[in-house]
């Protein structure tokens, strides 16, 4: 079987505009991965949990007893890491029917209560 001598240009324009549309598309076109579109739900899933659980742990926070004290030692602790873990150990990010904190709420947690106490 023979093809028409216009069939090879045509297939290989067709190929290099699936091509140009593909690195346009990726680039910037906002087309992504299925990977990448799962990694980015995931992430915005666990923001949404942390803002959504973040008054919470406040409230926990604010109903001890001796709040004022606490508030001293969060401002005395080190950095952002150290906060979080004192909210942790304190039980403040253990939302209820849960024995273990989330780290990234008691984080957010720990930064809301130092803005709060300045």
């Amino acid at each position: 079987m023979t093809s028409p001598s216009r069939t090879m240009p045509a297939l290989l324009g067709a190929a290099a505009g699936a091509i140009a549309l593909a690195v346009v598309g990726f680039s910037w076109g906002g087309w992504v991965k299925g990977s990448t579109a799962e990694a980015l739900a995931k992430q915005r899933t666990e923001s949404a949990v942390v803002a959504a659980l973040l008054p919470i742990c406040v409230a926990n926070f604010k109903s001890t007893a001796d709040v004022a004290v606490h508030v001293a030692a969060l401002k005395k602790a080190g950095g952002a890491g150290d906060q979080a873990e004192y909210v942790q150990k304190g039980g403040w990010a253990n939302m209820p029917g849960s024995t273990t904190a989330n780290t990234d709420l008691a984080r957010a947690c720990a930064e809301a209560l130092t803005k709060a106490a300045q």
